[in-house]
C-alpha cells in the first residue's frame, strides 16, 4: 500500500505536475508557489495514531513537495468539538492557505468550514467526512473496515456463530466514520450472530473509559459466560473491553476485534488477548492528503483530479471528490507483511520482554 502511494507520486511526476510546472497537457496555472501553509486540525489524543503517524508524515510530505519551503501548522482538539471550532477560526485568522480537517464532530464543524470557504481557503476533510462545503475528502473505505471486522468475528466463531451472543461496542455517535463502521459490521453480523439490545453501545468520544463502563453494563445484563465475542470498533476500546472482561474474571478470552493496529493492540494480538485489528496504511493516507492539499492550493488540477477519482456524499454536499484507501485485517498471520514491512513498528518495539515468548511462538524474532 505504501508502494502504491509512491507509484502515484512517480506517475504524476512523469506528467510534469509534481514540481509545480504543468506539463504540455495541463492548462492550469498554480495559484501559489511553494511558500504555502497547510493548516492541520486533528481530533483527539486518546488514539495515538494522529500525533505519532499522521501529523509527522503530513509535515514531511508537505516539506518534500514544496522543496522545504512549505510548512504545516497543526492543532489537536483533544476530543473537544468547541475547541476545534476555535482552532479552525484561528487558522482562518492566520490566513493558512489550505485546511486539512479531521473533525471531532462532523456536524458541529460545518459553520467553521463555511467560514473557511468564505475566506477563500480550501478545506479537505481528512479521515472523517466533515459537513459543509468541503473541497475534497480522503479516508479509508469505512464500510469495508466494518465488514472486515464483522467477517473476522463470524469466521472465528465458526459453526457456533448462529447460537453465539456478541457485544457491539461502536464508536462515537458524532463521528460519521463510526456509523459507517457499524453499517459495514452489521452487514456481516446480522442474522449470523445474536446481538441483544443490552449488548449494543455507541461510545461517547471513542473514550476507552466509556467503553469499559459500557462493557461492565453488558457483562451484568448478559452474563459473562454468555458473551461469545465482542465487536469493538477500534483498538483503544478493545483494550478497555478486555480489561473489563479480565476484571469480571473471564477464564478464556472471547474473540475481540479492533481497528488502527495500535502498538499495544498488536501486542495483545500476539499474546492472544485480542483476536484482530484492522491495519490502515497511515503513510498512504497521510502522504496522499498532503499531496491533495498542495495540489489544491497550487492549482494543479491534473494532479488533484488523479488523487480524487472517487465520489462520496455528505449530508450537506454531494459528489465530493474523494480518495478511499484500502484496508486489511491484521492477525498474527500477517504482522510481518503489514505494520513491520511498512515501517510502522519494528520487531524490537513489538517484542518487548513481556512479549518475547509470544513473539517467538508466532515467528517474530
Amino acid at each position: 500500500m505504501a508502494l502504491a502511494a509512491s507509484v502515484s507520486a512517480v506517475s504524476l511526476a512523469a506528467c510534469g505536475v509534481i514540481d509545480g510546472v504543468g506539463g504540455g497537457s495541463s492548462s492550469s496555472t498554480p495559484k501559489k508557489g511553494n511558500d504555502i501553509t497547510v493548516g492541520l486540525l486533528l481530533p483527539e489524543t486518546d488514539n495515538p495514531r494522529y500525533e505519532q503517524f499522521d501529523r509527522p508524515i503530513i509535515e514531511r510530505q508537505v516539506k518534500s513537495l514544496t522543496h522545504d519551503q512549505g510548512k504545516v501548522v497543526s492543532a489537536n482538539a483533544g476530543a473537544d468539538a468547541a475547541k476545534q471550532s476555535q482552532q479552525l477560526e484561528q487558522m482562518i485568522a492566520d490566513k493558512v492557505d489550505v485546511l486539512l480537517v479531521d473533525a471531532v464532530d462532523a456536524k458541529a464543524i460545518e459553520p467553521g468550514v463555511q467560514k473557511a470557504k468564505d475566506a477563500g481557503i480550501p478545506v479537505i476533510a481528512y479521515d472523517r467526512l466533515a459537513q459543509g462545503p468541503i473541497d475534497a475528502y480522503i479516508s479509508f473505505d469505512n464500510e469495508l473496515v466494518g465488514q472486515v471486522q464483522g467477517r473476522a468475528l463470524v469466521e472465528k466463531l465458526g459453526s457456533k456463530a448462529s447460537s453465539s451472543t456478541i457485544v457491539m461496542m461502536n464508536g462515537s455517535p458524532t463521528d460519521p466514520n463510526a456509523a459507517q463502521f457499524k453499517t459495514g459490521a452489521l452487514s456481516e453480523l446480522q442474522d449470523k450472530v445474536k446481538i441483544p439490545k443490552a449488548g449494543e453501545f455507541d461510545t461517547k468520544d471513542w473514550k476507552p473509559e466509556n467503553a469499559k463502563a459500557n462493557m461492565d453494563k453488558a457483562i451484568q445484563a448478559i452474563g459473562l459466560g454468555n458473551i461469545a465475542g465482542v465487536y469493538s470498533a477500534n483498538d483503544g476500546m478493545a483494550g478497555a473491553v478486555i480489561e473489563a472482561l479480565k476484571d469480571a474474571g473471564v477464564t478464556k478470552m472471547p474473540p475481540v476485534t479492533g481497528q488502527d493496529a495500535a502498538l499495544d493492540a498488536v501486542q495483545r494480538i500476539i499474546s492472544g488477548e485480542q483476536y484482530m485489528s484492522v491495519y490502515k496504511s497511515y503513510p498512504e493516507e497521510a502522504n496522499n492528503a498532503a499531496e491533495m492539499a498542495v495540489a489544491k492550493v497550487q492549482g494543479r488540477s491534473i494532479e488533484f483530479d488523479a488523487l480524487t477519482r472517487d465520489k462520496v456524499d455528505s449530508p450537506t454536499t454531494k459528489n465530493i471528490p474523494s480518495m478511499l484507501v484500502p484496508v486489511v485485517a491484521l492477525t498474527t498471520d500477517n504482522i510481518k507483511d503489514t505494520v513491520i514491512q511498512d515501517g510502522i513498528y519494528t520487531v524490537k518495539q513489538i517484542c518487548t520482554d513481556k512479549y518475547k515468548a509470544a513473539c517467538a511462538a508466532v515467528g517474530l524474532h
